[in-house]
């Protein structure tokens, strides 16, 4: 805490599954944003993204709480899985946000070329401050973001900032490929999430 304000870090996210890529980005983001606290979001209903159709979030959630659990000063909130409609990040940071307070938002390097298309990205720049992570290794992407932040500076008067991190070459689309195919998914989640999937018979 600095000066009385409260350095507050958002992780929003499907997390279908959880595995250990979100973990290490929320170690990292914990770390290098120097945060108080840091809370770890399941969206119900991502606005961006196409769920399964047998989706439950509330695995997703018991999922995160179990990779998350033993984070000192971390906590899984269940504020989006319990608002009605879809998961849209400016109600979640009104509902975050206060005087005493300063949050900041994570989110990766696809989500950070859209922002601009969210719902009311004005007003998301306006509460937080964007971080993003690069989870991938394409030179390429390098000049779009430079394009986009110098866009979200002339509109918002903001950037999006960078927390360099280790590269973690796994996804969850990938977790649920192995689980399908019977493959071991013993290194790419916690071992407490791997157990869990077996146990529900999650993603076959």
């Amino acid at each position: 805490m600095i000066n009385g304000i409260m350095r507050i870090g958002i992780y929003g996210g499907t997390f279908a599954p959880v595995h250990n890529g979100h973990v290490k980005a929320a170690e990292e983001f914990f770390r290098q944003m120097e945060l108080d606290l840091l809370y770890i979001i399941p969206a119900a209903v991502p606005p961006h993204k196409q769920l399964d159709a047998n989706d439950d979030p509330r695995h997703r959630l018991k999922m995160c709480e179990l990779a998350f659990g033993d984070m000192e000063r971390v906590f899984v909130s269940d504020i989006e899985i319990m608002r009605k409609g879809p998961s849209y990040t400016v109600d979640t940071l009104r509902a975050l946000a206060g005087e005493d307070r300063r949050l900041f938002l994570l989110m990766g390097t696809d989500m950070m070329l859209t922002l601009d298309r969210w719902r009311e990205p004005e007003e998301i720049f306006r509460l937080c401050y964007p971080i993003y992570m690069r989870r991938e290794n394409d030179p390429i992407i390098e000049g779009r973001i430079v394009a986009k932040n110098k866009e979200y500076l002339a509109k918002y008067g903001k950037i999006v900032r960078r927390v360099p991190m280790e590269f973690v070459d796994v996804s969850s689309t990938e977790v649920r490929d192995r689980v399908r195919a019977g493959e071991s998914i013993e290194d790419a989640v916690p071992a407490a999430v791997a157990h869990y999937i077996k146990e529900n018979g999650l993603y076959v």
